[in-house]
C-alpha cells in the first residue's frame, strides 16, 4: 500500500493506494512507501518513470552514494531516530525527489513522519510543494531530537538523585549505571542523526534545488542543529561524569569490605603468634606446668584481639 499525499486548498490530504489505476486520477507531491513491496515499486516505475533501486536503504550503502543528482532527480539517504523505551535506534529514509513529487522509502513507521502528518492537516499554508515536505521533514527531525534530549536530561537527573545521595548499595549502584548507559546509547545516536540531517540540508542548500524562502528556513534548520551538538556535548559530559560518580562508589563499597577483612587479620594475627607461641614442643616452658597457664594465654589472645579494634576505631578507621 502507498501513501499519496496532495494538497489541496493549503493542506495536505492522505489516502492509500493498493492498486496500479487509484494512481491515476491524483496528482501527489509526496508519495510514503513503507517497507515496499516489489509490485509496489513496479507500480511508481510504470505510472512515475522512477526506478527505485533494490538497495535504496541498505545500511551498508557508501557515504558517497548517499547525496547526489542523477538524470534530473535528487536522491537522498537520511537516518531518523526512533525513541522507544526498549531499543531507540536510527532507521535509513531513502528521499528522491523526481518531478516535483518526493518520494520516500523506509522500512517501519516514524515518529517525525507521523508528526508532520498531523500538522499538515491542522495548519493551512504550512506545505507548498514536495521541497517544502523534506524540509518540514528535517524541522520536524530536529524538533523531535531536542524533545528526546530534554527527555535524557530528565532521566539523568533521577539518576543523579539516586546515585548522590549519602548511602549507594551495589543494587542501586547497577541500576544506575544500566540506565547511564542507555542514556549514553540514545544521547550518541541523536548526535549521529543531527549530523545526518546537517550533511541532508547542506547538500539542498549547495544543489541551489531552494527558493529564497526555503533556503532561509534550511539555515534556520542547521542553527538549530547547531544548539543541539552543544546541548549533546554538555550531556556527554554530565553522563561522564555520573559514570565516574557511580564507579566511584562501587569502588567505596568495595573498599569498606576490604577494610573489614584488613582490621579482621591484623586483629587475629597476635593471638595466633600467642598460640603458635604455646603450641610448640620444648620441654622447658615455665607456664606449661602453671595452674594458670591456660586461662592466661586465653586471656592475651582476647586481649590481643581487643586491642587492635579499640585502636583502630579510636582513629576513626572503622567508621
Amino acid at each position: 500500500m502507498l501513501n499519496v499525499f496532495t494538497l489541496a486548498n493549503g493542506r495536505l490530504f492522505q489516502e492509500e493506494i493498493d492498486r496500479l489505476e487509484d494512481l491515476t486520477p491524483v496528482s501527489p507531491i509526496w508519495v510514503d512507501m513503507e517497507d515496499p513491496t516489489p509490485e509496489e515499486k513496479g507500480w511508481i516505475a510504470q505510472h512515475y518513470g522512477l526506478i527505485i533501486p533494490q538497495d535504496v536503504i541498505d545500511d551498508d550503502l557508501e557515504e558517497s552514494a548517499r547525496f547526489y543528482e542523477e538524470d534530473g532527480a535528487v536522491h537522498i539517504r537520511s537516518d531518523f531516530l526512533i525513541d522507544d523505551d526498549e531499543t531507540p535506534r536510527n532507521v535509513r529514509v531513502a528521499f528522491i525527489l523526481h518531478n516535483n513529487v518526493l518520494f520516500s522509502i523506509h522500512k517501519e513507521d516514524l515518529p517525525v513522519f507521523r508528526l508532520l502528518r498531523m500538522r499538515a492537516r491542522r495548519i493551512p499554508a504550512l506545505i507548498e510543494d514536495a521541497k517544502d515536505v523534506l524540509l518540514k521533514l528535517y524541522d520536524a527531525d530536529a524538533e523531535y531530537s531536542a524533545d528526546t534530549l530534554e527527555g535524557i536530561y530528565d532521566d539523568l537527573e533521577r539518576v543523579s538523585n539516586r546515585v548522590l545521595k549519602s548511602e549507594v548499595n551495589d543494587s542501586d549502584a547497577a541500576e544506575a549505571l544500566a540506565a547511564i548507559a542507555r542514556q549514553e546509547d540514545l544521547n550518541g545516536r541523536i548526535r549521529r542523526n543531527v549530523m545526518d540531517t546537517r550533511r541532508a540540508v547542506s547538500f539542498m542548500m549547495r544543489a541551489r534545488m531552494l527558493n529564497t524562502e526555503q533556503f532561509e528556513e534550511a539555515r534556520q534548520i542547521l542553527r538549530d542543529i547547531d544548539s543541539l551538538d552543544s546541548h549533546t556535548a554538555f550531556l556527554f559530559d554530565k553522563i561522564n561524569f555520573l559514570m565516574d560518580a557511580t564507579v566511584g562508589f562501587i569502588n567505596i563499597n568495595q573498599n569498606k569490605i576490604i577494610k573489614i577483612f584488613s582490621v579482621a587479620s591484623v586483629a587475629l594475627l597476635p593471638p595466633t603468634l600467642i598460640a603458635s607461641i604455646y603450641g610448640m614442643n620444648f620441654q622447658f616452658m615455665p607456664e606449661l606446668q602453671w595452674r594458670g597457664g591456660y586461662p592466661l594465654a586465653l586471656g592475651l589472645m582476647v586481649l590481643s584481639i581487643v586491642t587492635p579494634f579499640w585502636y583502630f576505631r579510636r582513629k576513626g578507621w572503622l567508621n
